[in-house]
């Protein structure tokens, strides 16, 4: 496993550990990066305007159609730390 993949799967890990929800912004960038560091480019038909979340996921993923595995990864494992300052500190 590459290091990359290594600190994509702790940032997986590092995420559960928030003591707060992130901002619905961070949440739909969260899912893009992990989707598309993970599965690449986005699939299948976009959702009905009625299936609005899963619309949002699916617009989130799409914006980043091109993105690189490994910048997407990176992505991913660098909101991850931004989002997880301070709640890792010890008290």
């Amino acid at each position: 496993m590459s290091d990359l993949d290594q600190a994509f799967a702790d940032a997986q890990e590092n995420i559960k550990k928030l003591t707060s929800r992130p901002a619905n912004d961070e949440l739909l960038r969260l899912y893009a990066l992990y989707k598309q560091g993970s599965k690449g480019d986005v699939e299948g038909k976009r959702p009905g305007r009625l299936d609005m979340v899963n619309r949002a996921k699916y617009d989130a993923w799409a914006k980043l159609t091109g993105t690189s595995s490994a910048d997407a990864k990176q992505g991913y494992v660098d909101l991850v730390a931004r989002l997880t300052q301070g709640t890792s500190s010890a008290g």
